[in-house]
């Protein structure tokens, strides 16, 4: 039987869907003998209201085609198709990836033809069956960040991108020059465009409720730099942050092999300031500094 603890009226064509609930959730992951692992830093919604806020703080519309990453048991996907959207689902685990159109059909039926599901590690896809504009999911805090930047890079077709992370990996996103989360994270991020904090999540509308509480980070593209590569500009970051506690012409010696200070000073930054003082504009400009060298 199904539940109607999430059903509520849709935008879309006066339709009404049902969400999952708790006990769907837990009923559908019995079923398959899935319990959540730490390997792939599976924590379920159960929370309809959650997946109705993530959707609508998204921004989702009929025409997009989002990418979520890790969709587990359906909670999240179910809410995004109820927008109109299409949806590309990449989901690890080859239980829930079998099972997710399943669920699909079981709850909202109208919306199967809009759902592809790709079994595979979201850090290996290059590929996909549509070209993605937004990317809306709930991600593990051991791949977010490194998930995140291969999607951006690997898809420019993605002008948006709404993830539900730990707190501690959506301050670091988030983070601003000189605060103490500040970093490469930060730094990255910001090479691709806005990048905000969306809003907190509780514990207690995950399965099973983590030890810690989430955050919503929202990542809206820009126009890439122009005159600087990306590489090279991201290889200035890491090597800047490596060693933390260290000025900049230390830090950056051994990139630059003994042209450290000529290329600071062509790019206007100060050689005694440490990498958690820059902002990415100021990365730019070393790298360009370094390319006219």
């Amino acid at each position: 039987m199904r539940s109607t603890g999430g059903q509520y009226a849709s935008s879309v064509r006066g339709l009404v869907s049902t969400l999952l609930g708790a006990a769907d959730v837990r009923r559908i992951a019995e079923e398959l003998d899935v319990r959540p692992t730490k390997k792939w830093g599976q924590n379920f919604v159960i929370d309809p209201n959650t997946v109705r806020r993530i959707v609508r703080v998204a921004d989702v519309a009929p025409n997009d085609v989002v990418l979520e990453v890790g969709p587990g048991i359906g909670s999240l996907t179910l809410a995004l198709l109820e927008t109109g959207a299409h949806v590309v689902a990449v989901e690890i685990d080859p239980r829930l990836a079998e099972r997710l159109p399943r669920t699909v059909a079981e709850f909202a039926p109208e919306f199967a033809d809009r759902l592809d599901v790709v079994c595979a590690d979201a850090m290996e896809v290059v590929e996909l069956p549509a070209e993605p504009t937004s990317v809306v999911a709930n991600l593990p805090y051991n791949v977010a960040v490194p998930v995140v930047l291969h999607l951006l890079v690997t898809f420019p077709s993605i002008q948006r991108i709404l993830v539900m992370v730990q707190r501690e990996v959506a301050d670091r996103l988030c983070a601003e020059p000189g605060s103490r989360t500040y970093g490469v994270p930060s730094v990255k991020a910001r090479w691709f465009g806005d990048v905000r904090y969306a809003g907190d999540v509780g514990r207690t509308v995950f399965w099973p409720a983590p030890n810690v509480d989430s955050g919503l980070v929202s990542i809206t593209r820009g126009t890439e730099p122009a005159g600087a590569n990306r590489s090279e500009v991201f290889a200035i970051v890491d090597a800047a942050f490596g060693q933390r506690r260290k000025q900049l012409r230390s830090a950056l010696s051994g990139h630059f092999l003994g042209q450290v200070d000529s290329v600071l000073a062509a790019a206007g930054v100060d050689p005694s300031a440490r990498g958690e003082q820059l902002d990415v504009q100021d990365f730019i400009s070393i790298a360009r500094a370094a390319a006219s060298a």
